[in-house]
């Protein structure tokens, strides 16, 4: 028996994304609706990078932080497009057992290092709004650049955990996976029965590394409402909530997929399509709502285009 299960392990080699079905018809449609989505998520992405490091009146903490968001992003959702659109063209929806792993940590890195970020960056939010005096005191250069170096290393490190331990499972089963890319859940699904004690030791290390940015993400905005609802003016209070507004968006929308898809039970529809909301929609909609509600971004945009550049005075 043990022999058995060695050479299944041994002569696994690839595993079978079954993404969203085989009609044929359908995969034409959905490779041109994912190819634009693409296509836009890094152009929307990749323009709000190069405003950030072109133009001057950006050189904020906050921008800063979007311009982390963006690079972020735009790895995101090449982790996992590419290659769905290659499979949706070529109808091979095959990807070697190596590739599926680092598929896996990479998307668990990303995510994981977009939880520490948006934390920082409400937090930088915090700051501003309920600390307006000590702002540029505490939120100087150097201390922005340890906060996005240490939202980087954190998702490192738990990908590392979580993909460390993964490893340490004997494989027995079907090698076909019911989604459009890899991912633990996913994974985990396909390993022996003995996975318990694995999978509560991968579940207290994820809650370990992600619910406290969660929680310093909660814990700012209650400040920053409870804050904003003390301005007297009608003005006031509409500026302040402007600064954070598309910040709070981006959270919920990642956040509340994220959730759903992790804490509910599992169904293999409804998993599929909740992850396209925090690893294709997603990336996709950051750029567009900073720079649709940034008035900031706009006009560095309409001086990029106009190809003027404008000192602080004028």
């Amino acid at each position: 028996m043990a022999d058995k299960e060695l050479g299944n392990q041994t002569s696994l080699t690839e595993f079978i994304l079954l993404g969203f079905g085989a009609t044929p018809t359908l995969q034409i449609l959905l490779f041109l609706l994912f190819l634009v989505i693409y296509t836009v998520t890094m152009a929307g992405n990749l323009l709000i990078m190069t405003l950030v490091v072109a133009d001057q009146h950006l050189h904020t903490p906050m921008y800063f932080f979007l311009g982390n968001l963006s690079c972020l992003e735009t790895c995101y959702t090449s982790t996992v497009l590419p290659s769905m659109l290659a499979s949706l063209l070529t109808g091979d929806r095959t990807i070697s057992v190596g590739g599926c792993i680092a598929q896996c940590y990479f998307v668990g890195f990303l995510a994981a290092t977009e939880c520490y970020l948006l934390a920082v960056m409400s937090y930088d939010r915090f700051l501003a709004i309920c600390k307006p005096l000590h702002y540029t005191t505490l939120m100087n250069g150097r201390f922005c650049l340890q906060l996005a170096a240490g939202s980087w290393v954190s998702g490192l490190l738990a990908s590392s955990i979580v993909t460390g331990m993964v490893l340490q499972l004997t494989f027995c089963g079907p090698n076909e996976i019911d989604h459009f890319f890899c991912e633990f859940k996913q994974i985990i699904n396909l390993y022996r029965n003995d996975i318990y004690q694995v999978e509560f030791l991968i579940t207290i290390v994820a809650a370990l590394l992600t619910l406290p940015p969660f929680a310093l993400t909660v814990m700012s905005y209650i400040c920053i409402i409870s804050t904003i609802l003390r301005i007297p003016s009608t003005t006031g209070r509409q500026k302040a909530f402007s600064t954070c507004s598309s910040h709070l968006i981006v959270v919920t929308v990642f956040y509340g997929t994220l959730s759903i898809v992790y804490l509910s039970s599992h169904v293999p529809e409804n998993d599929k399509l909740l992850s396209l909301f925090y690893t294709v929609v997603t990336p996709m909609l950051n750029p567009i709502i900073y720079s649709l509600r940034n008035k900031e971004v706009k006009r560095a945009l309409r001086r990029r285009v106009a190809g003027k550049r404008l000192s602080p005075l004028q």
